[in-house]
């Protein structure tokens, strides 16, 4: 009869997973950036710029942002004249659009780190 051991390192193996959804959140978030990017209204590129991600590990939530004094108001403005392909609701419209790249993007991170 032959006898196997086992070493189990669970804390490190969760440790890693969650450092890994971190990195999975961080490019989620920026994915989701760059999809808004494109629809963000420009009249100088300042409201364009100033979008930005960041990632709480601590409660795995990440945030994309826009930091300009009339940010909220362009994106909520449903009756402004844009430019073609530039829209309000620059970042709400894609939410739905790229959650399934998100959640491969944080599924390849959790992936890689399990290896």
């Amino acid at each position: 009869m032959s006898r196997t051991r086992l070493r189990w390192n669970g804390d490190a193996a969760t440790g890693a997973i969650r450092e890994a959804a971190a990195r999975g959140l961080l490019l989620g978030a920026e994915h989701v950036l760059a999809a808004s990017r494109q629809r963000v209204p420009i009249n100088e590129g300042t409201l364009e710029r100033s979008g930005a991600t960041s990632v709480d590990e601590s409660t795995m939530t990440a945030a994309v942002s826009y930091d300009t004094p009339y940010a909220r108001h362009v994106h909520e403005d449903m009756n402004a004249r844009h430019a073609p392909g530039r829209t309000a609701k620059y970042l709400e419209s894609v939410l739905p659009e790229t959650s399934a790249e998100v959640q491969a993007l944080i599924a390849a991170q959790i992936r890689r780190a399990l290896r």
